[in-house]
């Protein structure tokens, strides 16, 4: 008789897991759909931005993680759990902040822990605690790490002009542009090793977990998968520099795409394993969780079905606020003007280096040229937005003072003017701009985008202001006339921003 129970037995549990299992498949894909536009956003950001092109590889790590737990997870039974829905609750609420903020990245977290919660809810808080690491690692498939780019282009400046200046090439920086020889480089954002460092981030944390026991070994390996590849950059973009000065720009640049695209990455990530592997303690074969660990709740249970339906239901109420708040629109007129400032009189815009912020989907964008009685000349650019939503945010990747692959670049940011942040900016020529940029959104004037995302939030969330206005004021370089100290006139002159914001917006 013992056989039949235990046969019985293990029959049942395979007959609950299909059970939990098609639930947990079920909601997923109804919280897929509710955030279908998210979910093809992130899809395409996977496909065809070389920056975030590693976390095409991970949803089928983090599938392989699942399966190589398959046997300790079948001796487990699941157990739906409805307290879970406050993870889902969590992540819809993050969700709606970044929808209503104009932030991406808090939109596709909070899809992302709204799947981490169907799991907990359906399948019960102790197989979710199994699959504590898997669940954690697919947090590398959410796009993150834009902020690293600027610092770690000064990283990399700072490595490359004392090793230019040992190896005997005559070099001079500014901001990010380095003259080294015959030739202008630009340590541009690709530049900066950010997609290596964030790909190292991703593989390590996958070897620390695998390959280690020790949390300390774990810990020093993670260090040198963030530091090497920060090293091993400023190397590359040095010997790239160096090569142009023997065999030209053009073919040292086509090397180094070549060689930092398919070579470089994989041969310092062998090199970062080879070290460490005398220092594994974790065999291949070692189990990767213990489930006598983990038991069952016995508490606040519920059906699979009802957990599914309601993980559904949850993340649905988000999104329809989402929906019943997101579609108000500020009136604008049909034409707007720009206004007339004290002292200063229109003139024709320059055609020896024309420049204009970009904002394709502003719903207004104005630009004119002031000059005064010094001969000062002074561009002033408005970008107007009817509202904010997915696309037409008036703070986004690639939009504002420069473009991706625009013909200027940032050469170093400037003292702030009246709470404006300043930048000087370069064209071929070389001709060179200063640029200062606020930011109008429900009453708030600010420069800093952080303010913007939270007054944006604010309006969004509350009843606010839906519209917002980007301004910028520009001066080019000139023999005999500071830039800055121009730009600082005219905005003394032009008043409150608060208020010329809102005459244009009339």
């Amino acid at each position: 008789m013992t056989p039949a129970v235990q046969l019985r037995s293990a029959d049942e549990v395979a007959a609950g897991w299909r059970v939990h299992l098609a639930a947990l498949g079920a909601s997923c894909l109804c919280v897929l759909a509710l955030f279908h536009r998210d979910v093809a956003d992130l899809v395409r950001m996977w496909w065809t931005s070389t920056t975030y092109g590693h976390c095409l590889f991970i949803l089928p790590v983090v599938g392989w993680l699942v399966w190589i737990r398959r046997r300790e997870l079948g001796a487990m039974n699941p157990a739906a759990w409805w307290p879970g829905l406050a993870v889902v609750a969590a992540g819809g609420f993050g969700w709606l902040l970044g929808e209503a903020a104009g932030v991406a990245g808090a939109r596709h977290f909070g899809v992302l822990i709204v799947l981490q919660g169907s799991v907990v809810a359906i399948l019960g808080p102790h197989v979710a605690r199994a699959l504590l690491f898997p669940l954690s690692y697919a947090f590398f498939a959410v796009p993150f790490g834009a902020w690293l780019e600027p610092p770690l282009q000064q990283v990399t400046v700072a490595m490359v002009m004392p090793l230019l200046h040992l190896a005997g090439v005559p070099a001079a920086v500014e901001g990010v542009l380095i003259h080294a020889g015959p030739y202008y480089f630009e340590v541009a954002e690709a530049c900066s090793g950010s997609k290596f460092v964030l790909s190292m981030l991703a593989f390590g944390a996958l070897v620390a977990n695998t390959c280690f026991r020790s949390w300390r070994r774990r810990g020093i390996f993670l260090a040198a998968a963030l530091v090497v590849p920060i090293l091993a950059n400023g190397i590359r973009a040095f010997g790239t520099i160096w090569a142009a000065q023997f065999l030209g720009l053009e073919a040292a640049t086509g090397f180094d795409h070549l060689v930092y695209g398919w070579l470089f990455f994989a041969l310092v990530m062998a090199a970062v394993m080879a070290v460490a592997w005398r220092w594994f303690d974790r065999a291949p074969d070692d189990a990767a969780c213990d489930p006598a660990r983990f038991s069952a709740p016995r508490q606040h249970r519920t059906g699979p079905i009802n957990a599914a339906l309601l993980c559904i239901v949850t993340a649905a109420l988000f999104v329809s606020w989402a929906a019943a708040i997101g579609g108000r629109v500020q009136s604008l007129p049909q034409q707007l003007q720009l206004p007339a400032v004290p002292g200063w009189s229109r003139a024709p815009l320059s055609t020896r280096a024309p420049w204009a912020p970009f904002y394709p989907s502003a719903d207004h964008r104005l630009i004119g040229r002031y000059v005064n009685d010094r001969g000062d000349a002074v561009d002033l650019a408005v970008a107007v937005f009817a509202r904010q939503e997915e696309g037409r945010e008036v703070i986004s990747y690639g939009t504002g003072v420069l473009r991706e692959g625009d013909r200027w670049v940032r050469v170093a940011s400037l003292p702030a003017i009246d709470g404006g942040t300043a930048m000087r900016i370069t064209a071929p020529g070389p001709v060179q701009r200063v640029v200062v940029t606020w930011y109008r959104v429900d009453g708030t004037v600010t420069s800093a985008p952080v303010r913007v995302k939270l007054a944006t939030l604010k309006a969004r969330l509350l009843g606010g202001e839906p519209g917002a206005v980007a301004l910028h004021l520009s001066a080019e370089e000139r023999p005999g006339h500071d830039a800055r100290t121009a730009v600082a006139r005219f905005r003394a002159d032009l008043g409150a921003l608060d208020r010329v914001s809102a005459e244009i917006m009339r």
